[in-house]
């Protein structure tokens, strides 16, 4: 496969208020103290990397994700834009996206950001009723949720997600479709919409067992999934991938680069970069991640991994690919991994299209593999898990 170098960072932001029972994500609750020695870590290894990976592509895509990235200040944002600036080439069109917890912006801090080149802003609403709210410990209210909207608005972002959550502990599908149609009417460009998967040591993980009341069953979160399905693209909203909506010409330009599968940095506690056929892990506790950025400052120690093989990049991108609505390229895939492999995930494949679950599209000189929605979405984890099996 030919070289292809990254133009997209991902910087992790592990701050929380408190963590939400359903996260397995790489965060900490600690103070402002810590945060800005973070900060000096993090931009000690941006430094530390572009001495060891020189960049070669101008950065498309930025994206600070945590977390809660909008507990920074707007003078540590800035300290870690102004070092990303020092090394690397910025896009003049560059999408520039910042997480975001309702409770935890107003206008003068967006506007702080929007000052240093953020354009879009990522809002975890994940539902509209308190109690749902609460049942998930999220720490913010319905009212700070329009009361953050009203504030991106204000500070004069035009490009704004909303994250949802389906799924959830005693939620109905009253509850989905009311929280669907006030999402709507928030006129965000871009939704995310999740299943709620409990994860293994978390609150919920100890709480509850998958399939289990309070959660609801099987058959009622496919229908939170199919009214999502139905609702969004009515409402101008198009589905391009099995979990995100956009608006025209909104779609989420970072999250692309990781649905096909190309490199990028990733950089901070917690967050794996792609480079060279290596995806590199950063240690996701703060004391580790703080002591290996001072062992390589000190001792030129950084970060490293194996290199994949083809069959684990393949899977890696049909993984990822599959979940898009405009699929993947046939020559592409025989081009980057080779026909025996490729032949070999297509026989794999080839076994759901009786199902509809999957089709294989011409286009000029190539053939598209897509899945079929909704039913090929719903059941991509058996297709996956098959191809995991044959590769």
């Amino acid at each position: 496969m030919s070289q292809i170098f990254p133009n997209s960072l991902y910087l992790h932001i592990p701050f929380c208020k408190r963590r939400c029972f359903y996260c397995d994500f790489a965060i900490t609750t600690g103070g402002e103290n810590l945060r800005q020695q973070y900060v000096d870590a993090l931009c000690q290894e941006i430094t530390l990397t572009v001495a060891k990976i020189p960049p070669v592509e101008t950065l498309q895509t930025i994206f600070f994700g945590g977390g809660t990235p909008s507990l920074l200040t707007v003078q540590q944002v800035a300290q870690i834009v102004e070092t990303i600036a020092k090394y690397f080439v910025i896009s003049a069109n560059a999408e520039i996206s910042l997480e975001a917890n309702p409770g935890t912006v107003s206008v003068e801090s967006l506007r702080g950001y929007r000052s240093l080149g953020i354009n879009r802003i990522s809002l975890g609403a994940q539902a509209f009723q308190q109690e749902l709210l609460d049942v998930c410990g999220r720490g913010h209210s319905v009212a700070e949720i329009y009361e953050a909207v009203d504030a991106i608005k204000n500070a004069g972002f035009e490009n704004f997600g909303l994250d949802l959550i389906s799924g959830l502990p005693h939620q109905s599908m009253n509850d989905w479709q009311e929280s669907l149609k006030e999402a709507i009417a928030l006129q965000p460009t871009h939704l995310s919409i999740y299943d709620l998967t409990i994860e293994e040591g978390t609150a919920f993980g100890k709480r509850y067992q998958a399939g289990d009341n309070p959660l609801p069953t099987e058959e009622r979160t496919v229908s939170m999934y199919l009214a999502a399905h139905e609702l969004l693209p009515s409402a101008g909203y198009d589905h391009y991938e099995i979990s995100n909506y956009a608006q025209s010409s909104y779609q989420a330009q970072h999250n692309l680069t990781y649905w096909h599968n190309q490199p990028f940095y990733g950089m901070g506690m917690g967050a794996t970069s792609y480079i060279n056929r290596q995806r590199i892990d950063r240690p996701r506790k703060m004391r580790e991640y703080l002591e290996a950025i001072a062992q390589w400052q000190s001792q030129g120690i950084g970060f490293t991994a194996p290199i994949i093989d083809a069959s684990e990049e393949l899977m890696d991108t049909l993984m990822q690919g599959l979940r898009l609505a405009e699929g993947l390229s046939l020559n592409r895939l025989i081009q980057n991994y080779g026909k025996e492999l490729c032949d070999r995930a297509l026989q794999c494949v080839e076994r759901y299209r009786g199902k509809d679950w999957v089709k294989f599209m011409e286009q000029s000189d190539d053939v598209l593999i897509l899945l079929v929605p909704p039913d090929g979405w719903l059941f991509s984890n058996i297709i996956i898990a098959d191809l995991y099996e044959t590769l």
